[in-house]
């Protein structure tokens, strides 16, 4: 594969969709989305996806292309990415993948575990036993099976310590037991470069207040009224976007407005927090790193060239 692919990461609320913009431009490119939210076809204001004018400037894919009743994983993203990689190659554009979902590049990059796929009963039953036990002793329960498995999982990475349980439960195996399989590959990525944005998280969280407030000004109340029609099921990741959960609260006349925009701006943050943890111990190849946001690099002092 000699043409060159390009991510371009870092945390929510960064600015890193018009950069990428910016660089599809600059490269002959197009953008494909590496986000997990931003997948669904019902949220595109809440989860900040770009907007149909930067859409109509620069091809993007995967955006939007999921129904929200659908439960998409890991797995599939890296199946659809590789299609899409390999359908610009062969248009001789440029592949940009742009998102903060670090599963996402980690998998598509080294490849992951193939474990069964875990049915939908399965997935609801963890969300039961979760919600019968509380976050805190699910977490000591999972460790106390696959002890391995958990190594540098916080207690508040419930995806992940889900995903341990149910395979567990599914399959009569334990998941660090998996792991020790071969890992399923996607694609043969030896040309590629991360652009790797880090800013700083106190300027980081001041940017996601901002932009709550925009949101709800964007119609994001009307776009979660919506979704509510729909009747999906509360264990689907949709509804646990951020901002679904709060929004709905306010529609149930359980929170103010205020109290709304308050929470999602804090679960948000909280997110963010994640993400910069996860991106500064990642072992991933990073071919820049910067500590500003993407707004204030110009993209022509960035030597692309070099190796």
């Amino acid at each position: 594969m000699k043409t060159q692919i390009y991510f371009v990461l870092g945390p929510t609320a960064s600015g890193k969709s018009k950069f990428a913009l910016n660089l599809a431009t600059k490269l002959n490119g197009e953008i494909i989305n590496a986000d997990s939210m931003q997948i669904y076809n019902e949220l595109s204001i809440l989860t900040a996806r770009p907007t149909i004018n930067d859409q109509k400037k620069i091809n993007h894919h995967l955006y939007g292309f999921v129904k929200g009743n659908v439960r998409f994983n890991v797995q599939k993203w890296c199946e659809e990415a590789t299609k899409k990689i390999n359908y610009l190659i062969n248009k001789n554009k440029t592949p940009i993948l742009v998102g903060g979902t670090g599963l996402y590049i980690e998998s598509l990059i080294n490849g992951i575990v193939s474990i069964p796929s875990i049915p939908e009963k399965v997935k609801i039953e963890s969300e039961k036993m979760i919600l019968k036990i509380g976050k805190e002793n699910f977490y000591n329960l999972v460790k106390e099976f696959d002890s391995d498995a958990m190594i540098n999982i916080a207690p508040n990475d419930i995806q992940r310590i889900r995903r341990i349980w149910e395979v567990n439960f599914f399959t009569n195996k334990k998941f660090s037991d998996w792991k020790k399989n071969k890992n399923k590959n996607f694609i043969n990525l030896k040309n590629y470069k991360i652009l790797l944005f880090l800013p700083d998280r106190n300027e980081n969280y001041k940017r996601v207040d901002q932009r709550t407030y925009l949101m709800i000004e964007n119609g994001a109340i009307e776009e979660v009224k919506n979704l509510l029609k729909l009747n999906y099921h509360i264990s689907l990741p949709i509804m646990k976007a951020h901002g679904v959960p709060e929004i709905q609260s306010y529609l149930n006349n359980e929170v103010s407005i205020e109290e709304c925009i308050s929470k999602i701006q804090q679960v948000t943050r909280n997110y963010v927090k994640r993400q910069h943890t996860w991106w500064r111990s990642s072992n991933l190849n990073i071919f820049k790193k910067f500590e500003q946001f993407p707004d204030e690099i110009d993209i022509k002092s960035i030597n692309l060239d070099q190796n």
